[in-house]
């Protein structure tokens, strides 16, 4: 029976912690996550979903502001295990948790690219072809550490971000098991530091826009829906729209063609296909209703 320590927060983690949970031969004998915080407008105190997991199995729960402190990580060394596995933990471990037992992280992209916290947008950000899971023994660094193991897949070409975020946890959940069961550091690759890149945590303001480069523009529809969605710098949110084309070139921002459910954008290169938009403070609605509304036609701006 092989104990483990789990460390993870979001969903991605959460499926990770079930299987765990639910295999015969690992036993998870403790649960590190973040603290509960407040969602929604009401501010609703909400635990992660890890949380819930390992309180619906009996594990105990730690959720310690700062994992470095002295006392935390006094606590977690009195803990006996074989591994400490880390799953978009959110914190850094510091070297005194590291040496109290082999930690493997699961990191969403194939290592050395996509460093950092934003791995699975990064990849649609960038019209990749591919991605995948890498399984790693964690070092001081920030996903530095030398490569077990690493699940590739392909990505499609009008692929969203939920859903190759769920392929990549099935991918994850699959590779944890595997890495536990037949675990050897000796066979462990180092990563190659001269060929990382890096990918920042996402912020609200990343999402506008400004119907310059279509291709570029679906790219961060793709990695950013449904948060934190693209809008433009009126306010209107693009809810639902395809890439037309790529080549041609025109003045951005202006409505080509209306058709029966959809309008064509005209960018400074390429075009875009738009069906639904969301405009502040009203509900999503299809884009020629919008334009209906506002009395908007062909050869004028959308916004």
């Amino acid at each position: 029976m092989t104990r483990v320590i789990f460390m993870g927060t979001p969903d991605y983690a959460g499926s990770i912690l079930e299987a765990l949970i639910e295999a015969d031969d690992i036993e998870v004998v403790a649960v590190y996550t973040q603290p509960d915080k407040p969602v929604g407008r009401k501010a609703v105190l909400t635990p992660p979903v890890v949380k819930v997991l390992a309180e619906k199995a009996h594990i105990p729960v730690k959720q310690p502001t700062r994992l470095r402190d002295e006392e935390v990580v006094n606590e977690l060394q009195t803990i006996r295990c074989d591994l400490i596995i880390v799953a978009a933990y959110g914190q850094i471990l510091p070297k005194a948790v590291l040496e109290h037992a082999p930690c493997i992280n699961l990191h969403a992209s194939i290592l050395p690219q996509y460093r950092g916290a934003s791995p699975i947008q990064q990849s649609l950000l960038n019209n990749d072809s591919q991605s995948g899971v890498t399984a790693m023994w964690m070092d001081e660094g920030l996903d530095t550490g030398a490569i077990i193991k690493i699940e590739t897949l392909e990505i499609g070409a009008d692929e969203m971000v939920e859903s190759l975020y769920g392929r990549l946890t099935e991918a994850a959940v699959h590779l944890t098991l595997e890495v536990i069961r037949h675990w050897d550091r000796r066979s462990a690759i180092q990563q190659n530091n001269a060929e990382a890149t890096h990918c920042k945590k996402i912020l609200k303001s990343d999402g506008l826009i400004d119907f310059s480069d279509a291709r570029e523009i679906y790219n961060r529809y793709r990695a950013f829906t449904p948060w934190p969605g693209i809008f433009t710098v009126s306010g209107l949110k693009i809810k639902k729209m395809l890439l037309e084309e790529e080549s041609s070139v025109g003045e951005a921002g202006i409505i080509a063609r209306i058709d029966k459910e959809s309008v064509l954008v005209q960018c400074t290169k390429g075009s875009l296909r738009i069906f639904r938009v969301q405009a502040p403070s009203k509900q999503e609605t299809l884009v020629v209703d919008y334009l209906n509304g506002k009395r908007i036609g062909c050869g004028n701006p959308l916004v």
